[in-house]
């Protein structure tokens, strides 16, 4: 059984991290948003098999809330601000999309060997899946920094997010209720302060381009 569920761990953090990935490789706003989506409800599946069989009831009110508000919630919120902004594509990004993709797919051999030492010290079942966590997290900072639209940087941070829970998870088999929520409650008032900022933003320069933005400095 635990072998079982070791396998299914790892499944779900690939294509947690799969979907950071179709972010690099896709350029279009609902596709980020569709990518974000898949994965919250990866991390709030994987939520609630860890507290079944980590014995950690609370979990299961974490996979919850997880599930309610960043795999509904939030992706709403995004496709209301996608259609109020019109930004469908994002037609340029500081870096493009081959480079993007050879330097995601170096960021995951690097979370490797980054996790290497952490993953001979550990027995715990879900320590497979850690290096995964890690190349997640590690894409989704790089997501932050290389796309152009402000947009897609709140949809980078909030992969962060989940990210930083996945860790968690599988780095601990499990986190305290209080821990978890406490991340989680940063993160949505993080982007809810974003949301105010991009309405103020388009309504005064109608751009949310970030380059565009910054040479209104100069």
């Amino acid at each position: 059984m635990e072998g079982i569920f070791a396998r299914l761990v790892v499944l779900a953090a690939s294509g947690m991290l799969l979907t950071g990935l179709i972010v690099l490789w896709r350029k279009g706003v609902p596709a980020y948003i569709a990518a974000f989506t898949w994965q919250s409800w990866l991390l709030s599946g994987m939520t609630a098999a860890v507290g079944y069989l980590g014995g950690e009831p609370q979990l299961y009110l974490v996979a919850v809330i997880l599930l309610l508000l960043k795999g509904i919630a939030l992706p709403a919120l995004l496709r209301a601000t996608d259609r109020r902004f019109s930004t469908r594509r994002e037609l340029l990004a500081y870096v493009n999309t081959e480079t993007s993709l050879i330097v995601g797919g170096m960021l995951v051999l690097f979370a490797y060997v980054l996790t290497e030492p952490w993953m001979a010290m550990t027995k715990l079942p879900t320590r497979a899946a850690l290096p995964v966590a890690m190349a997640l997290l590690f894409v989704s900072l790089f997501i932050i920094v290389s796309r152009k639209k402000a947009i897609t940087q709140v949809i980078g941070f909030l992969m962060l997010e989940n990210s930083i829970a996945l860790l968690a998870v599988v780095g601990t088999y499990g986190v305290p209720l209080l821990v978890e929520l406490g991340v989680f409650l940063d993160a949505l008032m993080g982007f809810l302060v974003m949301q105010i900022f991009l309405y103020d933003i388009h309504e005064t320069f109608e751009t949310l381009e970030v380059d565009q933005l910054a040479r209104l400095k100069h």
